[in-house]
């Protein structure tokens, strides 16, 4: 393990890499590391052979090819720290071929159902109903909600501005959603935020921004006062959010805006769900079918 402490050093400060970054590579670099101490790799004299035979050990254990594929990147990135600038031995190992899976989205049943769960009788009930209409109202990702600040929201124009990559985007609210934000700001924000010029929109209970963990923790919870079995997840609204708005009309190119997808093959995956639905309801519904 001694080259974990360098490694997280070069992608703090050399790479300037996300907090999420650093601990997933860790994680996926330590896992390699315990891997190579039974004897089975030189880490410092590491072969394509050597990474290859690694990435086959990870499928034996049962590892998805979605994990074992990233676990490559991490280890792609490990090398390119290690060997500064020499051979990296991760470099030309194909990537392990993944079955591509639609999104799952929720019906708009399951929607209301979801956003109905938030008991407006105490602040956090206000915060949270504000947190999941505002999440399925706009399709923004996860971080880009808990990066809210109080400035983003324009609730009398009712629109939404979202800045991500150094790129912002302006999105619509529907009325129930300005409605769930602006009684969470007028009526419980300011008793619970610690500082008075805090600027998050979304604090938890203690005043501090909200926390990835900590809305995932909020999602579950909902999930399961619902009783839907479905997995829900911060993206799952986010596809949801696109979907349901392909299948009411609207057109790519406005959802891509929204979603902020830099390419348009990112938003078409949509099509092909809302399509799939269309099939199924035919082969139901149709005598012949």
């Amino acid at each position: 393990m001694e080259y974990l402490k360098g490694y997280e050093t070069y992608l703090t400060t050399e790479k300037k890499s996300s907090a999420n970054t650093v601990s997933s590579y860790l994680r996926d670099v330590r896992q390699y590391l315990e891997y190579a101490q039974t004897g089975k790799v030189n880490v410092a004299k590491a072969t394509k052979a050597d990474i290859e035979r690694y990435s086959r050990h990870l499928s034996a254990e049962g590892k998805s090819p979605a994990s074992v594929t990233r676990a490559m990147a991490s280890l792609k990135s490990f090398y390119g720290y290690l060997k500064q600038g020499r051979d990296n031995p991760v470099k030309g190992i194909a990537p392990v071929k993944q079955e591509k899976k639609l999104p799952q989205i929720l019906t708009s049943k399951e929607v209301e159902l979801f956003l109905a769960q938030p008991e407006c009788t105490d602040a956090k009930g206000y915060r949270d109903r504000a947190m999941l209409e505002l999440l399925y109202a706009t399709g923004i990702r996860v971080s880009e909600l808990i990066g809210l600040d109080v400035e983003n929201v324009n609730l009398s124009a009712g629109f939404l501005r979202c800045e991500s990559k150094g790129k912002e985007r302006i999105i619509p609210l529907y009325p129930v959603a300005v409605r769930a934000v602006s009684e969470y700001i007028e009526r419980v924000r300011l008793q619970i935020v610690e500082d008075p010029e805090e600027k998050a929109l979304f604090v938890n209970m203690t005043g501090e921004r909200m926390s990835r963990q900590g809305f995932w923790k909020i999602i579950k919870h909902y999930q399961e006062k619902a009783g839907i079995k479905k997995e829900i997840t911060p993206h799952t609204l986010r596809h949801s959010f696109a979907a349901h708005l392909l299948e009411n009309g609207a057109d790519l190119r406005s959802i891509q805006e929204m979603l902020g997808h830099a390419d348009i093959s990112s938003t078409q995956v949509y099509t092909q769900l809302v399509n799939q639905k269309l099939k199924a309801v035919y082969n139901k519904a149709h005598p012949r079918a």
